[in-house]
């Protein structure tokens, strides 16, 4: 019996994990925090590959959130260099899986070489029709409300846009995830509770599902336990169940 064999109904189209705890994972264990993130890599891949093999339509990752730049420079030159080499490793794999590739968030400050290997498998998988995969990378949802408020009103003051026309869609199609579905379910591993400005917009009526684990600890097992609490959640959107 496959792990695929044990899946719940109904099922989450669209997931957004938080992928908390590598530093920690590898402080406890006496490792440089780099080895987390490392072995952090690893789940990425197991979780990628069983999320495609089950046919969820997109999974979106928190790789490097706009505060993420606060961090020792030392350890965020190795964090664009292990996303660069992710990114040239698995390339293969996204295009043997049929993966649609993605990025959302700023693209100034992260590396030449991390902007050319993101924009190569953008452009050599965006035929797919497989699962989405998208990466938040140098990501922070007030930042990307704050952009789509100036593309707004830069539309307003050209005329191409009416003040009294701007509603909850126009603001949708100018942030990152402009075209992609709001998230059904957001798992945050390592136990912590807040959400970290990521996609606050997006998850208005998404499902939550926190687990102790550090993220280089998590794998298809515990994304099936996150679809089996999402499966029993009574979902009214505001409304009364029939």
């Amino acid at each position: 019996m496959s792990q695929s064999d044990n899946l719940p109904e109904p099922m989450p189209k669209h997931v957004a994990i938080i992928m908390d705890g590598n530093g920690r994972w590898a402080k406890r264990r006496g490792l440089p925090r780099i080895e987390g993130h490392r072995r952090g890599v690893k789940s990425v891949r197991e979780c990628v590959e069983f999320c495609a093999e089950i046919g969820l339509e997109q999974l979106t990752l928190y790789c490097l959130s706009s505060e993420n730049w606060k961090r020792p420079e030392a350890e965020l030159r190795r964090l664009m260099s292990l996303l660069e080499q992710f990114l040239i490793e698995d390339r293969r794999t996204i295009l043997k899986q049929g993966l649609r590739f993605a990025m959302i968030g700023r693209r100034e400050g992260l590396s030449d070489g991390v902007l050319h290997e993101i924009d190569k498998t953008v452009a050599m998988s965006k035929d797919n029709s497989g699962m989405r995969l998208c990466l938040a990378l140098n990501y922070g949802s007030r930042a990307e409300i704050a952009d789509a408020a100036r593309d707004i009103a830069a539309k307003v003051a050209t005329g191409d846009l009416k003040p009294e026309d701007i509603d909850e869609t126009t603001v949708a199609d100018h942030l990152y995830t402009a075209g992609m579905s709001d998230p059904d379910l957001l798992i945050r591993t390592a136990g912590e509770l807040r959400l970290s400005n990521y996609l606050l917009w997006q998850i208005s009526y998404a499902e939550l599902w926190v687990t102790e684990k550090y993220w280089p600890e998590f794998r298809p097992p515990d994304l099936i336990e996150a679809f089996q609490s999402f499966a029993a959640r009574d979902r009214r959107y505001g409304g009364l169940k029939n």
